[in-house]
């Protein structure tokens, strides 16, 4: 079981890399304008008595290119959610038999942990694509976030499969990591659409240099920070209820709710910054650009907590598995 994980693995980032080729192809030919192809005027012949006499009819003319490129452009998007869909497919069984071998839920170390975040994040995106076709062109940025952290889980993150360690043998396991994942697997859906606001909103107001240019083909700013927001405020109170939640634990393995460990601390400082972005974004005051900054924050202070506090500190929570 551990190898068909692995192996699974592997075919659901040739997946996600398939998509992003796909929504690239689309978003490269989606710009293309359509125009109406119109006959040329008929001419009449006129004869020498007066009367007009019966012309051929036009030639049909052949549909111009920037009709092809529509049509080839839609098939690319069509093509890169089916891969998307495949790859979260294959995605999710990596999971199931990545716990089967390990007779645990595949959270007990930094590569099951980003293996399982980001299947909530491209799940999350495609229940919204089912909502929302007209999102389908920020499927090129996510499909590129998922090959990035998927790839990177695999190529350096990886660990073989070992039991877990005697402070996580507690069903406060389950309650806690399942919402923290949760949580941050729709944080790592929703700086998409943020960043996406972010150029988005400076193409409208005329900027035409990198990275503003890349979204040209992008929806509306005004459709993108909504979506932002409402993942947000779905996501907040879940991460609020998983902080909440390792304090109870902590208290029950540690004998104390909170000892300002690193990974409690950015988990504080995680929460403080999205709580500073939904009161941001219910001020009327602050400029929308501004409050999608602190989310964006936000996510830089979660893969801090997940890489950085795993990787270079320390402490009661330093179960990322790497030597």
């Amino acid at each position: 079981m551990s190898a068909l994980s692995d192996n699974l693995v592997t075919f659901a980032i040739l997946a996600y890399l398939v998509a992003m080729i796909g929504h690239a192809v689309e978003y490269a030919l989606g710009n293309a304008r359509t125009r109406v192809a119109t006959a040329p005027p008929v001419r009449e012949l006129v004869g020498a008595g007066g009367g007009v006499l019966p012309t051929p009819p036009a030639p049909v003319p052949s549909p111009p290119p920037a009709d092809r490129s529509a049509r080839q452009a839609r098939l690319a998007g069509l093509v890169g959610v089916g891969a998307t869909a495949v790859a979260a497919a294959l995605h999710l069984a990596a999971l199931v038999t990545r716990g089967l071998a390990a007779d645990r839920m595949p959270w007990g170390n930094m590569y099951e942990f980003v293996l399982t975040v980001t299947f909530i994040g491209v799940a999350a995106w495609l229940v919204v694509l089912w909502k929302r076709p007209s999102l389908r062109k920020l499927g090129l940025f996510l499909t590129l976030v998922m090959v990035l952290l998927v790839a990177t889980a695999e190529l350096v993150l990886y660990v073989p499969i070992v039991p877990l360690v005697p402070a996580l043998n507690s069903y406060w396991f389950i309650i806690h990591v399942s919402t923290i994942v949760f949580a941050s697997g729709i944080f790592l859906f929703g700086v998409v659409p943020a960043v996406g606001f972010l150029m988005r909103s400076g193409y409208e107001q005329g900027k035409r240099s990198f990275p503003y240019i890349l979204a040209k083909r992008l929806p509306g700013a005004a459709g993108l920070e909504r979506l932002t927001f409402t993942l947000h405020a779905f996501a907040f109170p879940i991460f609020t209820f998983a902080v909440i939640a390792g304090a109870i634990w902590a208290e029950a393995a540690w004998g104390r709710p909170w000892g300002w460990d690193p990974k409690e601390t950015w988990a504080f400082i995680s929460w403080v910054v999205y709580a500073g972005y939904l009161h941001a974004r219910a001020t009327p005051s602050v400029k929308r650009n501004v409050a999608t900054w602190i989310a964006v924050l936000g996510f830089l202070t979660v893969l801090m907590n997940l890489f950085g506090v795993n990787i270079f500190f320390t402490g009661l929570h330093s179960y990322g598995g790497l030597d």
